[in-house]
């Protein structure tokens, strides 16, 4: 079973970047999907961005890209989301998650970690 644990968050200013990872447990890490999503005060949690097993295939929110970067080290068990550009929109709590099938949908990832909270400020 994987664990997942996510780290890099923090209070920026509109127009900066962060860097966000997130670290796998377990040796089954390379055959998930991977996941960014991301979930505002008082909002459901919304896709941010997928990554496949093999980082061959990734696909983004409309609202972030172009300014966000998906990544994933497979020998270091780790997936990475590169965020440029911030704006105050972008303002949650950030969570990786893994899942068997590389999807945009929610109910397809299961392992999910704690979150890490970014704060965009104007």
């Amino acid at each position: 079973q994987v664990q997942l644990v996510e780290s890099g968050g923090g209070l920026v200013q509109a127009g900066d970047s962060l860097k966000l990872s997130c670290a796998a447990s377990g040796r089954t890490f390379k055959d998930y999907s991977m996941g960014w999503f991301r979930q505002a005060a008082g909002k459901g949690r919304e896709f941010v961005v997928a990554i496949s097993w093999n980082p061959s295939s990734t696909y983004y929110a409309d609202s972030v890209k172009g300014r966000f970067t998906i990544s994933r080290d497979n020998a270091k068990n780790t997936v990475y989301l590169h965020l440029n550009r911030l704006t105050p929109e972008d303002t949650a709590v950030y969570y990786c998650a893994a899942g068997t099938t590389y999807s945009v949908r929610i109910n397809n990832y299961t392992i999910w970690g704690q979150g890490t909270p970014i704060t965009v400020s104007s």
